[in-house]
């Protein structure tokens, strides 16, 4: 069912609740406190971003593009979701992880080369010569994944709608920056492809991009989302959301008290775009401020909300999903990549895994 997400093994068996991601991470940790106590590592959000980067470093030397990396990313999620990392040679794995991306995406990659690169990239004692050790690893991926490797990406979504939103290059760039990012966070385990993707439009239309280049977890270069930017952002999509749901909730009340005639009676409210985005309406912006923005922008803004309105997406994901990009970045402002390594290497050596 590799074409229908919604019969998808992702779909069926790597969706989860938070508060079933949380549950199954202390149980890992459960399994054994006391490694957990002798080897402490930072924060979630800090080694996802560590493993990221590793893994865009590792693709950037073999020239891999976006997806495959993206790919391998979940891959690794999933993997730690069975496996206590501690007991793991990280480095070993994400190599194994972009090796076996490649395979699924259609881009393969020598095995040999892939050592290869990471030997280069990474300490020559993490990564051995042995290139059965890496074949191991990745029999060891697949059944901790249960041989469920088809990923649906969030990209698919983004480049069949952009030309129905007239998205510019720089929304177009910021939204798959956005996009790369998400994957530093757990979203990709959270949330349908879609409504990652919608949520990275959004915010892609709703921000002014920044001319400056680069971001904080993508491998390629485009605008930089800054938490204080993305807050501002996400308060006007809020607006437009519960203006939205609120309409749609008058729709239902009004059908009903007309016997069930459907949304077409007189009683219904219509939904135009002016109204159904709160956000960018003259009522409730500062003048000055809509005399400082084209008008394009804001009819695209007004065009996407009443888009959103009219189909069936979760709107309280979307606003999650933007809730938890807006805290990895403000979480990213803390971020250290030395202490990140470093507690890494340690239990690396300690435990006997660079063997």
């Amino acid at each position: 069912m590799a074409a229908n997400f919604w019969e998808s093994t992702q779909r069926r068996y790597w969706q989860f609740t938070k508060d079933e991601l949380a549950n199954i991470r202390q149980a890992l940790v459960d399994a054994d406190p006391n490694l957990v106590q002798s080897f402490p590592l930072p924060q979630q959000r800090h080694l996802n971003l560590y493993l990221t980067q590793q893994v865009n470093r590792l693709g950037k030397r073999l020239a891999i593009r976006q997806q495959p990396l993206a790919t391998a990313q979940v891959y690794l999620k999933r993997f730690y979701l069975r496996v206590e990392i501690r007991r793991t040679n990280p480095y070993l794995f994400i190599a194994t992880a972009v090796y076996l991306a490649c395979k699924m995406e259609e881009c393969p990659q020598h095995i040999r080369l892939v050592v290869q690169e990471a030997r280069s990239l990474w300490p020559s004692e993490f990564i051995g010569q042995d290139i059965s050790k890496l074949g191991e690893c990745e029999f060891f991926l697949i059944s901790e994944m249960s041989s469920q490797l088809i990923i649906h990406q969030p990209y698919r979504t983004l480049t069949t709608l952009q030309s129905d939103f007239e998205l510019t290059q720089d929304e177009i760039m910021l939204a798959w920056t956005i996009i790369n990012d998400h994957y530093i966070t757990d979203l990709p385990l959270l949330y349908p492809p879609h409504t990652i993707a919608l949520t990275a439009m959004l915010l892609a239309i709703v921000l002014r991009p920044a001319n400056t280049p680069g971001n904080s977890g993508g491998q390629n270069a485009g605008p930089v989302v800054t938490a204080q930017g993305a807050a501002g952002g996400l308060a006007m999509a809020a607006n437009a959301f519960q203006a939205q749901a609120q309409a749609r909730a008058a729709a239902v009340a009004a059908a009903a008290m007309s016997g069930g005639g459907g949304n077409s009676g007189p009683g219904t409210p219509v939904m135009t775009p002016q109204a159904s985005f709160s956000g960018f309406s003259p009522t409730t912006e500062n003048p000055t401020e809509i005399k400082k923005a084209p008008d394009a922008r804001y009819a695209k803004a007004q065009r996407f909300a009443a888009w959103l309105a009219e189909s069936n997406v979760d709107l309280e994901a979307m606003i999650d999903c933007a809730q938890e990009l807006i805290s990895f970045y403000e979480c990213h402002e803390q971020y250290n990549e030395k202490m990140t390594k470093e507690a890494i290497s340690r239990f690396i050596k300690a435990r006997g895994l660079d063997k």
